[in-house]
This record gives C-alpha cells, structure tokens and sequence, in this order.
C-alpha cells in the first residue's frame, strides 16, 4: 500500500489523520512485513481512526470487530444459519440425511463474522479488532490462526486461506494485560497524547474555523488538565469538541468564565469538574 514512511506520512494526511514519525513508520513496516498492528494507548488518541484512515487511502473495505465482554467465536468467526438450516431439512423430508448433511454444512448456509469474512475473497480489507482488551482471555486463542496463517477452520467445510491479507489493526486500552502469544505475532505501536504542536494541528485541521492563537490556547488547558491528578484526563477527541464548542458559542477567547462554563465538554466526572475548577490558573498558561 505504501512506498516510504513519507508516503504513510502524506496519504494519511490527505483523509484528515496527522501521524506522527514513530506512527508513519509502525504502519509503514506493519504493510510492508506483512504483520498485524497491535495499538495500545488511552482512549481517544486515534488509535481507531488509524485504521479507518488506513482503509480510506488504501481504497480497502474495513472490516470490524467490535470486542467486548462475552464476544464468543459465533461473533467473531461464523455461525450457521440454523433457521433456513430447519427449512431446508424440512423441505427434504425423503432425503438421507447423509444427503442433508452435505447440503446444509454449505457456505449457502454459513454466516461469516467479522474474522472469517477479513480472509474471504481477494478485495483489498482492513481488519480492526477494536478494543481487543475488553474481551475475555478466551477470545485471543481465536485470534491466534487468523494472525500466525491467516487462515480459518470450519470443521465442516475444512480450512478456509486467505487469498489476500488483509492490513490489521488491534487496538488496546491497556485495560488488562494481553497475552504473550498475541503480542508476538503483532508490531506494536503505543500512541500517547499528542505533543503540544501536534495536538494544535490537528486542532486546526479539524476545525478550521478556530485560529492559531486561540487554538494554542485551547491545547495549552488541555494540557494543564492532563497534568492533574483526574479520574479520566481529555482525550484528542475531547479537545477537537472543545474547540467545535467555541465556535458554536461564539467566543474568541478563553476567558476564565468559560473555561468553567464548559468543563463538562472535556471533562466527564463530577469531582473532576470541580477539581479543575479550582486548581486550574490561566493567568500562569
């Protein structure tokens, strides 16, 4: 898909995504190894939009999984259609059911998830397995064939190979720790909070009504925030709301009313709120 870290650099710039050197290159090498990419980070960093921004320039249908807890392999892999499977037993009423059988555990009756329908057909795709930590322990061992081969096995239909890989995507948010197994069939990519001018770019290219001082403003709080001892600091995308809010209230400034006006924009607990409130010093920004 890419030629250069650079070319990483410039086409993902192109769908609205800012990567960093270190995140240009992880995706460079994951694409030219051929290997998954395992993102690990606080929410709301773009470590989903990463993928989505992947798939925009590489002209790949994004497949996703969306793990959780209790997410089973029916969800994940396959599961039969048991309904029309009843149909079209009852419909063959005079057959053996050596002659069913082989009619019913056919791919018109089987119902590709997420992981079976990544390695199916020779389209481009990406695969995000987004939040892979929120799942249970159990669903990394279904992971491990498709990211070592990618390949799957249907019992009845044997093993299923991918004719073309697809790019793929992991996100964590470190919730728990995931296996040694898994890790080492990925690259791994951590992405933090932005620096500062990052930060400040991406302010300004996703809303680009907001000018440049009031932009740098607007990140400078941000940081302060995330400095303090919160129960969930802003996130990138906390601070691109933040911005929008300025510009649907109108205001040109950060003035100290506000900021405090519109904590509840960037900030999602109560004892956060006040927190801030009364540690926060703009005059020292």
């Amino acid at each position: 898909m890419f030629t250069s870290v650079d070319d990483v650099s410039a086409r993902l710039a192109e769908t609205g995504y800012l990567a960093s050197p270190a995140v240009a290159t992880t995706v460079f090498l994951a694409d030219r190894l051929g290997k998954p990419l395992l993102v690990e980070g606080p929410a709301g960093v773009g470590k989903t939009e990463l993928a989505k921004a992947v798939a925009q320039v590489a002209g790949a249908r994004l497949v996703r999984l969306q793990c959780y807890e209790g997410v089973d392999e029916s969800r994940a892999l396959y599961e039969w259609n048991h309904a029309k499977q009843l149909l079209r037993i009852s419909a063959g009423r005079d057959e053996t059911w050596d002659e069913t059988r082989t009619d019913i555990f056919s791919e018109e009756f089987l119902l590709p998830r997420p992981l079976l329908t990544a390695i199916r057909g020779d389209d481009p795709k990406v695969l995000l397995i987004d939040e892979t930590d929120k799942a249970d322990v159990e669903v990394e061992g279904l992971l491990l064939e498709v990211l070592s081969d990618f390949q799957v096995t249907v019992p009845e239909l044997g093993t299923i190979t991918a004719a073309r890989r697809p790019f793929v995507v992991l996100t964590s948010n470190a919730s728990r720790e995931l296996s040694e197994a898994l890790r080492r069939r990925c690259l791994f990519l951590h992405i933090g909070f932005p620096d500062e001018e990052l930060e400040r770019r991406i302010v300004r290219l996703k809303v680009p009504g907001v000018d440049e001082a009031l932009a740098a403003s607007l990140v400078r709080v941000v940081g302060a925030l995330r400095a303090m001892d919160l129960r969930k600091v802003p996130s990138v995308a906390e601070t691109i709301d933040w911005a929008r809010t300025l510009l649907a209230l109108g205001a040109d400034t950060l003035d100290e009313t506000f900021v405090r006006d519109s904590l509840g924009v960037i900030l999602k607990h109560q004892e956060d709120v006040l927190k801030a409130s009364a540690k926060l010093d703009l005059d020292a920004l």
